[in-house]
């Protein structure tokens, strides 16, 4: 089991630009992550539901038709095998996520 503290969590780069920490159990995964300013994943999808809540910044995201800016304290629900995608915008954003975990 692990406890974070994220105002002050240690994050290691994940790819260029996207910097995260992961704990991994055996049916979750809750990553939290800060993308860089300008960064932009046009499309995506996976067979597991995705959830989480935006930390800091601002993205915007599409999970199929709909689009929709979001800030601090907002949510997100993807649910499985729908398409979905986002871009920041000048400034980083920090984003707490959980899925489950595939095999």
């Amino acid at each position: 089991m692990s406890f974070w503290n994220l105002a002050n969590l240690q994050l290691e780069e994940f790819r260029p630009g996207i910097n995260s920490k992961a704990e991994i159990g055996d049916n979750l995964i809750m990553v939290c992550m800060e993308i860089g300013p300008e960064k932009e994943d046009a499309g995506h999808e996976h067979p597991f539901d995705q959830c989480g809540i935006v930390l800091q910044g601002q993205i915007e995201m599409f999970i199929g038709d709909e689009q929709k800016i979001l800030n601090p304290n907002e949510t997100y629900f993807i649910p499985s095998g729908e398409l979905h995608g986002w871009k920041t915008f000048d400034n980083a954003v920090k984003l707490l996520d959980i899925s489950l975990k595939q095999d």
